[in-house]
């Protein structure tokens, strides 16, 4: 079996219960450029009452489907029912979330080195985009003091 990237798994919550697919462009371009492989995308949901809900593609309305067959999703039905179910409980109500795990077949090469060095993965985490936003900014006003 052919080794891969690392693979990362991410929950993205919309408020309203208003997702349509406009990310899906975005992450095809992504996949077209091979810097990341799409392997499995689910939905969750809950609505203003507190009522959930488990999709995966097979069950979107047919546009945002579309959109998201372009991905190339190869595997699917990663995602158990009782995951799914822990994500959308977690949502406050009236909020949808995309489920995604991908590879990052960009690191593929340096992965492989690493594990073959006899490395292990100690931390890994992924820093909020406003923090680094916020860190980038004040590096920049004291630069220009």
């Amino acid at each position: 079996m052919e080794e891969i990237g690392p693979v990362d798994y991410a929950v993205i919550a919309f408020p309203g219960n208003q997702f349509k697919g406009e990310i899906a462009p975005a992450l095809a371009d992504l996949t077209d450029d091979g810097t990341i492989r799409i392997i499995d995308v689910a939905f969750v949901g809950k609505s203003a009452g507190g009522d959930t809900v488990a999709m995966e593609l097979t069950e979107l309305d047919p546009e945002v489907q579309a959109s998201l067959d372009k991905l190339g999703i190869e595997v699917g039905g990663l995602f158990n029912e009782d995951d799914l179910q822990d994500i959308a409980d977690d949502l406050e109500p009236n909020f949808s979330a995309a489920v995604l795990l991908w590879e990052n077949v960009w690191a593929r090469k340096v992965t492989k080195a690493m594990r073959d060095a006899g490395g292990e993965l100690v931390v890994f985490e992924r820093i909020p985009h406003e923090i680094v936003q916020s860190a980038r900014e004040w590096a920049v006003e004291q630069a220009n003091a």
